[in-house]
């Protein structure tokens, strides 16, 4: 019944995203990656890199990810149709400031085009094997669904819906859990990660972020 129960969360959050996210995209100009790049040489690069393979781990790695998740990213930090910012961070908030909205969306389809570059789980044993076990089967006692419902087994998301995880920077990863846990990040639909990271210890955040570093 527990594990049901959680099925029918995962579920839930499942079509409220890709309601949201549809409503959102729907009739979105094309982007054109080519003009994307010249974007992300000038303006990402020096925190992302030219290809978004960060080697800063407080800095995310874009490479790869989906364009619908990156311009949503984009757009929340700068804010859009008079609407004020979802995303509140001083960095981005600057480096967005002078985009146009087909100029987030060039930059989004450049970076989802790019490689990923290959992460590495990191910390203990101990911590990899709780990070793993949350991945894979969450925790039903406290109602805590499994990662891999949203982002897949080997976290590569899913497009227009969830974003990848696998190998992004475990610092990154655990950073935005606890900032999710607290509510200083706020752009998720439906609340869907706030209720989740508020279920999570500082060991667990931890071990799934040391997990999915390593994901391929």
């Amino acid at each position: 019944m527990r594990h049901l129960n959680a099925l029918g969360f995962a579920l839930s959050l499942t079509l409220v995203s890709a309601s949201a996210l549809a409503s959102e995209e729907k009739a979105a100009p094309k982007a054109d990656a080519a003009a994307g790049k010249a974007i992300a040489t000038q303006v990402c690069a020096a925190c992302h890199g030219a290809d978004g393979n960060s080697t800063i781990p407080a800095n995310p790695k874009l490479a790869g990810q989906h364009p619908e998740y990156l311009y949503k990213q984009l757009t929340n930090f700068k804010g859009k149709d008079g609407k004020p910012a979802e995303r509140v961070n001083g960095v981005m908030s600057g480096m967005v400031a002078g985009l146009s909205d087909q100029d987030m969306r060039n930059v989004a389809a450049y970076y989802a085009s790019q490689k990923p570059a290959g992460g590495q789980a990191r910390g203990s044993r101990e911590s990899i094997e709780l990070g793993q076990k949350i991945w894979r089967g969450g925790d039903q006692s406290k109602g805590l669904p499994a990662c891999s419902g949203c982002h897949g087994p080997a976290g590569a998301g899913l497009p227009a819906q969830y974003p990848r995880i696998a190998g992004q920077h475990a610092d990154y990863t655990e950073a935005q859990l606890k900032t999710f846990r607290v509510g200083e990040r706020a752009n998720d639909p439906a609340k869907m990660m706030r209720m989740i990271a508020v279920k999570m210890t500082d060991a667990e955040i931890k071990a799934v972020a040391d997990y999915a570093a390593g994901l391929k």
